[in-house]
């Protein structure tokens, strides 16, 4: 009679089951996104950019290949005018961020990308008539304070306006989130995203007519295996832990941004970068902070976002957010999702 194996069991600090293993996957988990952008950054001096976009999206479906069996192949269409209108929003956010981390600082990038919850507060509140709180209204405010900080109108360039265009693709589409089919499991709406995203990719890179550029593949493969390695910590962090117990981790992301700036491209950020800064994500932070919920009533992955990257899941490995401290008129429907292709429900749904 042999002796069976023990069971293998996950490390602790990587199991998301404590509040400090959870806080370790977040840390861990942005600075793998800032990897992401560092290197769209690295291979973005002349870069095709309709080109890198078409390459990363095919290398994330490649990445999604061993999760479909997750799809429900009997209603694969489910939801698909909203996939239609989410891919091509995605798309267009895409192309902002690739354009925007060329030309900005990584720092900065990042942080007018923080701006996207706060879109989404505002345009829930226009569209949705949603109704703002004390902390959603010192975060909107905040919010648009410091984008006006940061980017200072008197020196606004294109590269400013693309970071603002990809904070208004992911705001869009985490509110599009909502109108997608309840059951519908995260990697089937996650294909269905970047299926109806590349044809549209192919066209405008077949237009581009650029030379195919081998040295960027592997940047491309690399920012879509990261922001998948970011996905897979958001998803064990908030599997097993209340949510706002760990979001505020989510904002160490500034802080890598700064960090990798700085020591792989000699970036270091002026005092108004760190004061507009300071006005997007304190407000968020508190907000965070003050969203506590009854006992008991843990937030499942399909219901939590991140900071940033709540919505910046279509180009590799999709982002919703959930809008904790906005109040809606009773009986809306609300969904949030994260488009990332692991077997359970994940925490983000939209375009980085």
């Amino acid at each position: 009679m042999t002796a069976s194996n023990p069971p293998y069991r996950e490390p602790k600090a990587m199991s998301g089951r404590t509040v400090n293993s959870a806080i370790f996957l977040l840390v861990v988990g942005n600075l793998l996104a800032i990897f992401s952008d560092a290197l769209i950054k690295w291979a973005s001096g002349d870069l095709a950019v309709f080109q890198f976009v078409a390459v990363r999206l095919v290398f994330t479906l490649l990445l999604l290949v061993p999760f479909l069996s997750l799809v429900d192949w009997k209603d694969f269409w489910g939801g698909s005018r909203v996939h239609l209108v989410r891919a091509h929003v995605g798309l267009g956010g895409i192309l902002c961020m690739v354009v925007a981390l060329g030309a900005l600082p990584l720092a900065t990038a990042n942080a007018i990308f923080y701006a996207a919850p706060v879109l989404v507060m505002v345009f829930g509140v226009l569209l949705f008539g949603e109704r703002l709180n004390k902390s959603s209204l010192f975060a909107v405010l905040g919010g648009m304070l410091g984008v006006i900080i940061i980017l200072r109108p008197t020196e606004m360039n294109l590269a400013g306006f693309t970071a603002l265009g990809l904070a208004v693709a992911l705001a869009v589409n985490a509110l599009l989130v909502r109108k997608l089919p309840r059951e519908q499991s995260v990697v089937h709406s996650l294909l269905l995203n970047y299926l109806f995203a590349l044809p549209a990719a192919l066209v405008l890179a077949v237009i581009e007519g650029a030379p195919i550029d081998w040295g960027s593949l592997g940047a491309a493969f690399g920012s879509a295996l990261f922001i998948l390695g970011y996905n897979m910590t958001v998803i064990l962090a908030y599997r097993h832990v209340d949510a706002n117990q760990v979001t505020a981790s989510e904002y160490t992301g500034i802080v890598w941004a700064f960090v990798i700036g700085w020591l792989l491209f000699a970036e270091v950020p002026d005092l108004w970068f760190w004061v507009g800064t300071t006005l997007i994500v304190v407000p968020l932070l508190v907000q965070a902070l003050m969203s506590a919920r009854p006992a008991g009533r843990r937030r499942l992955a399909t219901q939590v976002g991140g900071s940033r990257r709540a919505t910046d899941r279509l180009s590799a490995g999709g982002e919703a957010i959930e809008i904790t401290a906005v109040s809606r008129p009773e009986g809306a429907r609300d969904r949030a999702c994260d488009e990332s292709p692991a077997p359970a429900p994940a925490a983000r749904c939209s375009s980085d």
